[in-house]
């Protein structure tokens, strides 16, 4: 049996239309094994001659076998079988800074929450332009959706606008994009100001109170002008440091660390020095986990919660929903500061 004796074999199926047709001869030609990885499909030209459907009938069909991560389109030579798994409904492009924990956090919750239908390829662009548009070539038109983390970079915004708004999801760090693409992004500046607000009494127990800053890092700039913008509304004494040296621990001081890296030297040389933070030396983290609700009494932190971001984003690809919305930015207070 071909492939066409698969196609003609649904016309009698009046439930499918005549796209969904074409799509489920073909899985059922891989199921059977009439069609296997690296196997080319007819031509559009080709099936508009053998089954006399309208050819956007055929470019639909061979589209959306494209976004299952079944078949792959090769400029000159036609469409390709590259996968046999046809249980999955939807292949994604996961792009990310890293794998940081929290980052962890929001892969391991999305892919939970789709559940096995959707196949998810996580990638790493390291805030590296030159290494994320590489990648973004690599996986352009390969994927049914598209869930990115971007730099915030003039740069990156073509690369985004090249993909059908409809397959694209922005997480994460805020790309101002048209109001036609979606985003579930965090809002720093405001979110990070409204926070240091609350802790106010707390800071104020401190003679001083600095922030680890490198403008090197993927660090977002909204959380230094929220803190400079802290500074000098409430006549708080404090600078912006780049980073943290052996034994610069300074007794009566608050610390607000981005990066984990910093934490655990200042953490090391408090114990060391047997001083008792949130008396002593003062601590302030962004970005939660479970080992900063547990060390040492706990961390405060200022946070995103990113199995909430990670549950919103599997909800916006299953409905294929506009979604444009900010994560509300969070205060955990501990015994820390």
């Amino acid at each position: 049996m071909s492939l066409l004796d698969k196609i003609n074999g649904l016309r009698s199926v009046h439930s499918l239309s005549k796209h969904e047709q074409l799509v489920h001869g073909v899985i059922e030609a891989i199921d059977e094994g009439i069609l296997a990885t690296g196997d080319q499909l007819p031509s559009i030209n080709r099936m508009v001659a053998d089954l006399g459907y309208a050819r956007k009938t055929i470019v639909k069909a061979y589209e959306e076998l494209k976004e299952r991560g079944l078949v792959e389109s090769k400029k000159l030579k036609g469409y390709f079988i590259i996968s046999e798994e046809t249980q999955v409904t939807l292949k994604i492009a996961l792009l990310l800074f890293s794998f940081h924990r929290f980052q962890e956090e929001f892969y391991n919750t999305l892919r939970e929450e789709l559940g096995k239908r959707f196949q998810i390829d996580v990638f790493f662009h390291h805030n590296n332009i030159a290494v994320f548009e590489t990648i973004f070539k690599n996986i352009k038109g390969k994927y049914g959706k598209y869930v990115v983390a971007p730099i915030p970079d003039p740069k990156i915004r073509p690369l985004l606008a090249g993909i059908d708004p409809q397959k694209l999801l922005v997480i994460d760090r805020y790309l101002e994009m048209d109001d036609t693409y979606s985003y579930i992004s965090q809002e720093f500046e405001e979110g990070t100001y409204h926070q240091l607000v609350e802790l106010l009494p707390d800071i104020k127990k401190y003679e001083r109170f600095v922030l680890f800053f490198r403008d090197d890092a993927d660090y977002p700039n909204g959380i230094r002008n929220a803190f400079t913008r802290f500074l000098s509304d409430h006549a708080v004494v404090g600078s912006v440091q780049r980073r943290y040296g052996p034994e610069a621990l300074q007794k009566g001081t608050a610390y607000f660390f981005i990066s984990d890296t910093f934490l655990w030297d200042v953490l090391r040389d408090c114990s060391n020095k047997g001083y008792v933070l949130g008396r002593d030396v003062g601590i302030l983290s962004h970005n939660d986990h479970v080992v900063k609700e547990i060390l040492l009494g706990g961390i405060t932190t200022i946070s995103t919660d990113f199995r909430d971001m990670a549950v919103r984003a599997a909800n916006h690809v299953k409905n294929q929903s506009l979604t444009r919305e900010f994560m509300p930015i969070n205060l955990i207070k501990r015994g820390s500061l």
